[in-house]
């Protein structure tokens, strides 16, 4: 069974950075497309950014774009998103996502397994 654990998340100014991680067990992590979801207090999920599983292609929600970079580190089975020039738009609880092996995560059907979520909440 393949388990995702999200850390890094917590209260900051709007301006601040933090830097989100993600430990992957139970599966071949280097084959799972890897991603970041988000959820804001009355709204849907939505993806904010994923990388594939040979860590060559890299696509961003437009609403982080330049300022969220997702990574991976095969060797650790983590996936990391570091979060810069936060704003209170972006609070949200962010959610670690997987991929079938071999594919492409590139929205919410494509994701096969869930991490538990974590807060981050930016203040003004």
């Amino acid at each position: 069974q393949v388990q995702l654990v999200e850390s890094g998340g917590g209260l900051v100014q709007a301006g601040g950075s933090l830097r989100l991680s993600c430990v992957v067990s139970g599966g071949t992590f280097s084959l799972y497309p890897m991603g970041w979801f988000r959820q804001a207090p009355g709204k849907e999920r939505e993806f904010a950014a994923s990388i594939s599983w040979r860590g060559g292609s890299i696509n961003y929600a437009d609403s982080v774009k330049g300022r969220f970079t997702i990574s991976r580190d095969n060797a650790k089975s983590a996936v990391y998103l570091q979060m810069n020039s936060l704003n209170p738009e972006d609070t949200a609880v962010y959610y670690c996502a997987a991929g079938a092996r071999f594919g492409a995560l590139v929205d919410y059907g494509s994701v096969n397994y869930w991490g538990q979520g974590t807060q981050v909440t930016v203040s003004s």
